[in-house]
């Protein structure tokens, strides 16, 4: 992979909205990541092991990190992607207002590259409010639901 290369995978990652990217070809591996303010993080290392040049993606954190928000608790997207609040269009949701949510339950989806990523609750609550519109895009640590305990 040259230079003009990476950077045509820089401009389409921001496009695309995607945070993180490994690629590894033979001995070469290549690791870009966006950290704050949007400038690309980029490691080129040896591989361990050649997976015939295919990319492959780094895999996202599964559980959605809360944080403390005004009378209540946050549920964060840990990744950059597509919100869904069911697993298909004619699937049932995950959560709705009112509903009780326990620790490592499943509340969402969010789409990342065609990866439907699940996101868990770390916490116990109810849902008081869901802050994200079905299939809207999501930035990493944006809040998704707040919780109040219960």
């Amino acid at each position: 992979m040259d230079r003009k290369e990476v950077r045509e995978l820089v401009r389409e990652m921001k496009r695309a909205g995607v945070g993180e990217f490994t690629w590894k070809s033979g001995e070469f591996k290549l690791h870009v990541r966006f950290a704050g303010e949007g400038r690309p993080l980029a490691v080129a290392a040896p591989a361990a092991a050649s997976v015939g040049g295919v990319p492959a993606v780094a895999p996202p954190v599964a559980k959605a990190e809360a944080k403390p928000v005004a009378d209540g608790r946050a549920i964060r997207s840990p990744i950059v992607g597509t919100f869904y609040r069911s697993p298909s269009p004619d699937a049932p949701v995950y959560v709705n207002l009112g509903d009780r949510v326990r620790k490592g339950q499943v509340v969402c989806i969010v789409e990342a590259m065609k990866l439907m990523n699940q996101v868990e609750s770390d916490l116990d609550g109810i849902v008081a409010e869901i802050l994200v519109e079905n299939a809207q895009p999501v930035q990493f640590g944006q809040d998704l639901f707040r919780l109040t305990a219960g």
